[in-house]
This record gives structure tokens, C-alpha cells and sequence, in this order.
């Protein structure tokens, strides 16, 4: 095969996976606004903290996918230089996300433990974070992999945020359990305090323009 072909069909396979990589930020997006919007809905009538806190959550969420959709958007239109000039401002906007998402759930895991906040419970928050454990982890995976094919390591730090969500839903759903059932209060306060460690972490390495972890 001639080498201009090879050009092209790696073009043409660039393009393609550019392309869900946008559909999979609009879709991360669009989810992350609704669950945002339900979950504090939902909290403030059951005067929930701990919903209401996944909720805004979701929204400081959505500023990672809106760096992506901002990204893959000028895909076709750009230069390899200026696509990797992107690549790397894009690295570092999601770096900040990470640190402001973990400053913000480092201050509310302090605040319920301060003033022992017992979080409450409601059947719809339930379910938002089981559709969340369930959706997440899938759409990391494929934002993962597409990330990897394009050898785009913001989309790759992109799928970790998305997989942070998950890792929130199981803390809150266990944090909710144990004091429901056995009346820990600060079992959700304490799973907030061991995400914020990786959000840091994870927020530090994207700074500095690190190989990412392929988990």
C-alpha cells in the first residue's frame, strides 16, 4: 500500500475516533448535568447533604467533558502542532478540575465531620447512584481506549474523572448504608476524605504533564 494511502486511512481513522470521542464527551456532559440536577433536587427536599453534595459534584464533573467536547470539536480543522498544543492545555484544564473536585469534596467530608452531619437517605437518590455505578464504569472504559488509540492523553485523564464518579456513587451508597443500618455517621464523610487523596494525586500528575496510569 502505497504510503500516501497508509496517510489516509490514518487520517480517515483519526477522524473516526474523534469523533466518539466528542459523542462520548457530550453524552458524559448531558448525563453529568441531568444527574447534577436531579440529585440536588432530590437532596433539598429530603434535606439530604450528602445527595445534595453528589449533585453539585456532577456539575464540577461536567467541566471535564466540556474541555474534551472543546478539544475533539477542532479535530479535523487543526495541524498536528496545534493539535498537540491543545493536547497539553487540555491536560492541564483537566488537572485543575481534578484539584478544585477534590478541594470541594475535601471541604464538605471536613464540614459533615465538624459539625457531624448525619446524611440522609431517599429512594431516588439510591437510584441515581446505582444507574451511576452501572453507566460510569462503561464509560470510562470506552473513553479509555479511544483515548489510547488516539494516543490522546487528555482523554485518558478524562476517563479517570469519569471513573471518580463511580468510586463517589459506591461511597455514597456505602456511607448512606452504614448509617442506616448500623448508624455510623461518618462512614461518608471518611470515603470523601480517601477520594480526595486520588483526586489529588491525580490532579498533580496531569500538572506536571506525567505518563498517566493506564488503569
Amino acid at each position: 500500500m502505497p504510503l500516501s494511502t497508509n496517510k489516509k486511512v490514518k487520517r480517515l481513522m483519526s477522524s473516526i475516533l474523534s469523533k466518539k470521542a466528542l459523542w462520548l464527551s457530550y453524552f458524559t456532559v448531558g448525563y453529568n448535568i441531568l444527574e447534577g440536577v436531579v440529585s440536588v433536587f432530590a437532596g433539598s427536599l429530603a434535606g439530604s447533604v450528602a445527595l445534595v453534595s453528589f449533585g453539585i459534584d456532577s456539575f464540577i464533573e461536567s467541566i471535564s467533558g466540556s474541555v474534551m467536547i472543546w478539544r475533539f470539536r477542532k479535530h479535523d480543522v487543526l495541524t498536528d502542532e496545534q493539535t498537540e498544543a491543545i493536547e497539553k492545555r487540555a491536560i492541564k484544564l483537566i488537572g485543575y478540575s481534578f484539584i478544585i473536585l477534590g478541594v470541594y469534596v475535601l471541604y464538605e467530608a471536613g464540614t459533615k465531620l465538624y459539625f457531624q452531619e448525619k446524611p440522609e437517605t431517599t429512594l431516588l437518590g439510591i437510584i441515581i447512584a446505582i444507574l451511576s455505578i452501572i453507566i460510569m464504569p462503561f464509560l470510562s472504559f470506552l473513553k479509555h481506549q479511544t483515548g489510547k488509540r488516539l494516543q490522546s492523553r487528555s482523554l485518558v485523564a478524562d476517563s479517570k474523572q469519569t471513573m471518580i464518579c463511580t468510586i463517589m456513587s459506591i461511597a455514597l451508597l456505602i456511607g448512606l448504608g452504614l448509617n442506616y443500618l448500623y448508624g455510623i455517621w461518618w462512614a461518608d464523610p471518611a470515603a470523601g476524605l480517601v477520594i480526595c487523596l486520588f483526586l489529588f494525586k491525580e490532579g498533580y500528575s496531569a500538572l506536571r504533564e506525567e505518563e498517566l496510569c493506564s488503569c
